[in-house]
């Protein structure tokens, strides 16, 4: 479905976006990843680019830093990047009393700042060759927030702005640009929660269960794909039904 495309995804070493970065190997893809620290798992994904007749490449940087980004990605871009996948996050979760500036700081700088960055970067170059896709990782806090989270639901609802207004002005050139919101999700984060906690959440799922990461990378690769191109602007919840 991706053979041939160029694909370039944010914090791609870990979690969700290892899972990204695996689900367009899986359909041919050739993948750049930026994080800031080297994946664990390089020998696995290059086996399953060999196997799927695709390539995979780590670009070790910080994506809040725009000079760093640019000498990385602005030759990427040139050479005509498909997609681009804002999916580098961060959490650091507390009530807005104790909220220190640098919590605040943090979160919105690596969760909406870089998008911004990356986006400003890539949409760019992929106006001249008129297509390409931009899927951001938004969440559904960004809709409904949650307590304890003014930081992060913030930085998710930016993005959902950033997603829009991005749609409406690239538009025109042929290139889409899309959100991910997922809900509750299997992760190593979420695994460290007590079980009952875990119940409790899956009580406001209405199809009574956490979702994976294979959930959200295939509704990320569906975005990016042709099977896409009459969506722009919009936001998918991937959530079980947690907002509706």
């Amino acid at each position: 479905m991706m053979k041939g495309k160029k694909v370039l995804v944010t914090g791609g070493a870990r979690g969700i976006g290892k899972e990204i970065v695996t689900t367009f190997l899986e359909n041919g893809a050739d993948v750049f990843f930026i994080d800031l620290n080297p994946s664990p798992f390089m020998e696995e994904l290059e086996a399953l680019a060999a196997d799927k007749g695709g390539s995979v490449k780590f670009l070790q940087g910080n994506v809040t830093n725009e000079e760093e980004m640019t000498a990385i990605v602005e030759p990427l871009a040139k050479d005509g990047l498909d997609v681009l996948v804002n999916n580098a996050g961060i959490t650091r979760d507390g009530l807005i009393f104790r909220m220190t500036m640098d919590q605040w700081e943090s979160v919105m700088t690596v969760n909406l700042t870089s998008a911004f960055i990356l986006s400003k970067i890539v949409a760019s170059q992929m106006i001249r060759h008129r297509k390409g896709a931009i899927i951001n990782m938004a969440s559904v806090v960004g809709v409904m927030g949650n307590a304890g989270q003014c930081n992060y639901s913030a930085s998710k609802a930016g993005m959902i702005g950033l997603t829009k207004s991005l749609a409406k002005e690239v538009g025109g050139r042929g290139i889409r640009v899309n959100a991910i919101a997922p809900g509750f999700i299997e992760t190593d984060m979420t695994a460290k929660l007590p079980e009952k906690v875990l119940e409790e959440y899956k009580k406001a799922i209405p199809l009574g269960r956490m979702g994976s990461v294979r959930d959200i990378a295939e509704a990320v690769v569906f975005l990016a794909s042709d099977k896409a191109t009459y969506i722009s602007g919009q936001v998918l919840n991937v959530d079980g039904g947690m907002v509706m």
